[in-house]
């Protein structure tokens, strides 16, 4: 038998270490649990509570832009919704005093549309009435929907109570303001072409036009002169269906003209644009018979190519030379400058197309009944045909097309309801400031520089579009809509004043607007009396307010009169407007005017705009292409969506693909996994025993990463009070990836694992851990509502009925109660030299762990303890006094069985292990 020899049992430390514990898990489930969040600030009445606490002396007011109800919610609300949320949440937890009203456009032809077509043949013989309540139960679906959609996606708002404009107060408010746009002097019912849906026979703003390339003819078009049988005007179009409009040509009195010979016939032409017009035509030779300026062919006549009709040329500033023959076409029905240089030449407005896009009965009888668009085709052929045509073509042009359905529209001289853009504001407004002038003027200084646009480019484009906008056409020929309360008399002359107006407002707002469907006029007037006046004879019009002007209204609607009572402080003018770059020319704009004419003020004092979602290829994501966020929001959850909001420069378009909400979930993930070391090492400590930070810690690690919080506690403040939030989150996140993770956090790992429980080292290590984690917990709370509630009740001290939302902001001063030794800067600065000393010696002499390690560095550090310069390392040993830095292998030293140091004081202890000092002591060893 051979001896055996007992070997000493290894030792484990494991169970004496202070191991990292806490209910934040690692894993984040946010799909699952961002909802139990939900149910849970529901539950506390969170929204409520922020509005009893907060501070009535410090209001914000932000006023929300209303989102269309239909649809489900897409990436485009996605962005926008984040952004209002994060203005919210910041500002709240800033010191103000920020409710929030959440909003629905409810009325408009997307609904109606919807609600005809499920309907089918039935909608031709179902009263207006009924298709409005057939209309107000899809918009309710949709409010319902979308407002849990937003929910979801973690935002704070007043949803118990939101506005809706089909709300009988909100269309009250609208009437009021329409009342007093009536009293300005800036309403008007006029016969003048308007864009015009054929698809869905309504009028519309420009703000509901989309731009699409379009194939289109275009034909050059010889009208015969007068008295002159070889001579022709050569016109061109690419509108050949305006042509039986034709009542006259423009032609520049200062451009010279020539007469050319074209075939069998003499045409006149533009010098400058004859070469190019008569090689249409295959004739080379473009020497004009003679030349003469335009001023020579006014009161010119000519006979209508096709109709018995004799024009007249008349001058117009708008021809241009670049394209065409310098001879414009000119249906006064069918075109804004057409329609201007016939009310100055006193033409009629003819407009011989009907509401669904077929001529009427005054065209010749091979066009009459026929649709334009199929049109097109038998005017050039029997242009052809006659002799008057001389050339036609096809080309691609960018065509307007109704923004919801999508179908090209047409200019059409229809009556409508106006209000006068350039009409000057009457004397008596509320406060005078645009009295006097017009509403274009008021907004254009306004906007100059009383409103702030950020980011700045927003005010350029926005006097852009006040500056080339024409007059405001806000009747629209819908049964879904606020009815334009205008009366007729028996004449024919309306009855609209601002009396009239409010009466009609009063019972709106006790009946809703479907009391205009089943009332008498006489019933609608009852708060209404002028001397004379027998009701009984009046007839009620037949138009809608452009939803444009509902919404518009909501400056009055919401922070005015029907939810004034939730609003903050003096809730007129908002602080804030914030929407997509789309609405310079939409809801900004046609909130601005009309605020101006009422009460001489802007509506808002600060406009934020954003860009679009786009794909990779440019495209703009829209619920109207199918782009909804289910899969995302199914996939990564909203603190993470929301994270990726934060970190875009919203300025401009944002592109948008799968990969980069990975992207986001890895930084996410990064967030909290320092918030879960934090937490995790905060097991038994107590925040009311503390450490208290004296001028004795400023030489400490500690008192550094207090200083850094500190500074970016302020960084973070100042980007959510001016809206930067990609800054806020961008600071923070680097502050977690470099500051904590990479130096602070890895610095003290050892003794928050290793040193005795109660040591007061470790408890000032807890302490800087606790502000950490409470601090981001704060800074955080606007961006990652769920996450950082959730970290927040994982703070010792804090329980299931805390919540971070009904905290304030951390201030600078409450990082530290002390100065971090400024020789700090110097020594992070240092540690890099040093980090790249050790790295080089790693690799030339093969040494895998730091801990082998050793530094000696020049220069006096006595300042700081060495043993935190060289956990800042990651060393075990870590010297000063050198000529020169240098690094030594501890390898050959023993090492500590519980912390793998070896820092010279490590030895055989009295239960046999080899232990440092520190770790002995920690375990009560000799």
């Amino acid at each position: 038998m051979s001896d055996t020899t007992t070997q000493p049992e290894k030792r484990s430390y494991k169970k004496t270490l202070n191991l990292p514990k806490t209910a934040f898990p690692m894993k984040a489930n946010l799909v699952q649990n961002e909802a139990a969040s939900q149910k849970r600030w529901d539950k506390l009445g969170l929204y409520q509570k922020l509005r009893d606490q907060a501070p009535k002396d410090k209001p914000f007011v932000f006023h929300d832009g209303p989102p269309y109800a239909n649809g489900d919610i897409h990436l485009g609300h996605l962005l926008n919704k984040c952004l209002k949320d994060f203005v919210v949440r910041s500002k709240t937890m800033l010191g103000y005093d920020t409710p929030y009203t959440p909003g629905w456009d409810c009325h408009g032809l997307p609904i109606e549309h919807k609600v005809m077509q499920d309907l089918g043949d039935a909608a031709k013989t179902m009263e207006p009435i009924k298709i409005r309540r057939k209309c107000q139960s899809y918009a309710e679906k949709f409010v319902k929907t979308q407002s849990k959609q937003m929910q979801r996606l973690l935002t704070m708002a007043d949803y118990d109570d939101p506005y809706l404009t089909m709300a009988p107060k909100y269309e009250a408010g609208v009437l009021g303001v329409f009342a007093g746009l009536v009293e300005k002097g800036v309403v008007y019912r006029d016969l003048k072409p308007v864009h015009w849906s054929i698809d869905n026979q309504t009028a519309l703003a420009e703000a509901e036009l989309e731009y699409y390339d379009r194939e289109d003819t275009s034909v050059f078009v010889k009208f015969d002169c007068v008295g002159k049988k070889d001579q022709s005007l050569m016109i061109w179009t690419t509108t050949p269906w305006t042509l039986p409009a034709n009542l006259a040509v423009a032609v520049h009195e200062r451009y010279e003209y020539g007469l050319y010979q074209a075939g069998d016939r003499k045409v006149v032409l533009a010098t400058e644009l004859a070469t190019k017009v008569l090689a249409l035509g295959g004739i080379d030779s473009a020497e004009p018979l003679e030349t003469f300026p335009g001023r020579d062919l006014l009161g010119v006549e000519y006979t209508h190519p096709f109709i018995d009709r004799v024009g007249k040329v008349f001058h117009a500033e708008y021809v241009t030379l670049e394209d065409g023959t310098g001879l414009v076409h000119t249906a006064p029905g069918h075109g804004a400058e057409d329609y201007q240089t016939g009310l100055r030449e006193g033409l009629d407005v003819y407009c011989p197309v009907l509401p669904d896009g077929t001529y009427d009965d005054t065209v010749p009888e091979w066009l009459v009944g026929k649709s334009i668009w199929k049109a097109n085709d038998e005017v050039v052929e029997h242009l052809r045909g006659s002799g008057h045509l001389f050339h036609d073509q096809k080309f691609m042009h960018s065509y307007p097309h109704d923004w919801r359905g999508k179908k090209p529209v047409i200019f059409r001289a229809t009556e409508q309801w106006f209000v006068g853009v350039d009409k000057p504001v009457n004397a008596d407004a509320e406060q005078s400031e645009a009295s006097g002038t017009s509403m274009r003027d008021a907004a254009l200084a306004q906007t100059a520089s009383d409103v702030d646009f950020l980011p700045d480019w927003g005010r350029n484009r926005m006097r852009g579009m006040l500056e080339s906008r024409p007059d405001w056409c806000i009747s629209r020929q819908r049964s879904w809509g606020l009815p334009i309360p205008a009366f007729f008399k028996a004449d024919g002359s309306p009855l609209l004043n601002p009396d009239s107006v409010r009466a009609v407002a009063k019972v709106f707002a006790e009946k809703g607007s479907d009391a205009w469907f089943y009332m008498e006029p006489a019933d609608l007037l009852v708060h209404y009396d002028e001397d004379g006046l027998d009701k009984s004879t009046l007839t009620k019009g037949k138009d809608t307010f452009d939803v444009w002007f509902e919404s518009g209204s909501s400056w009055n609607a919401v922070l005015r009169e029907g939810w004034r009572d939730k609003q903050s402080g003096d809730a007129y003018p908002a602080d804030l407007y914030l929407e997509g770059s789309d609405q310079h020319r939409g809801w900004f704009q046609h909130s601005l005017l009309p605020a101006l004419a009422v009460t001489g003020q802007s509506p808002f004092k600060t406009v934020l705009t954003h860009g679009f979602m786009v794909d990779k290829n440019g495209r703009k994501y829209s619920k109207s292409q199918g782009d909804t966020i289910d899969d995302l929001m199914k996939n990564h959850g909203a603190d993470v969506l929301r994270w990726w909001v934060s970190g875009q420069n919203t300025d401009n378009d944002i592109k948008v693909d799968e990969s980069f909400f990975k992207l986001a979930g890895e930084e996410y993930r990064k967030v909290r996994n320092t918030l879960r070391f934090l937490l995790s090492n905060l097991d038994g400590f107590d925040p009311a025993n503390a450490h208290a930070f004296t001028e004795a810690d400023a030489a400490s690690l500690d008192a550094w990463a207090m200083g850094e919080l500190g500074k970016l506690i302020q960084t973070v403040r100042a980007a959510y009070e001016g809206f930067a939030y990609r800054k806020a989150t961008e600071a923070i996140f680097n502050f977690c990836n470099d500051t904590l993770s990479a130096v602070y956090l890895t610095a003290v790992k050892d003794r928050l694992y290793c040193d005795a429980a109660d040591s007061p080292r470790r408890l000032r290590s807890q302490t800087a851990c606790f502000k950490l984690a409470e601090a981001l917990c704060q800074m955080l709370a606007p961006v990652l509502p769920h996450t950082a509630d959730e970290a927040w009740r994982a703070l010792p001290g804090k329980g299931d009925d805390d919540c971070v939302h009904l905290q304030l902001l951390p201030e600078a001063s409450d990082a530290s109660s002390v100065m971090a030794d400024p020789r700090w800067a110097q020594a992070m600065a240092e540690r890099d030299v040093w980090l790249k000393a050790m790295e080089d010696f790693r690799q030339t002499n093969d040494v895998d762990n730091p801990l082998d390690l050793g530094l000696i560095v020049s220069g006096d550090w006595s300042a700081f303890a060495s043993e935190d310069l060289a956990d800042l390392c990651g060393v075990s040993r870590f010297s000063s006094g050198s000529d020169r830095t240098s690094v030594e292998d501890l390898s050959n030293e023993p090492r500590c069985e519980r912390s793998w140091k070896r820092d010279g004081t490590v030895k055989e202890r009295s239960d046999g292990g080899q232990l440092s000092d520190r770790d002995a002591a920690a375990l009560g060893l000799s």
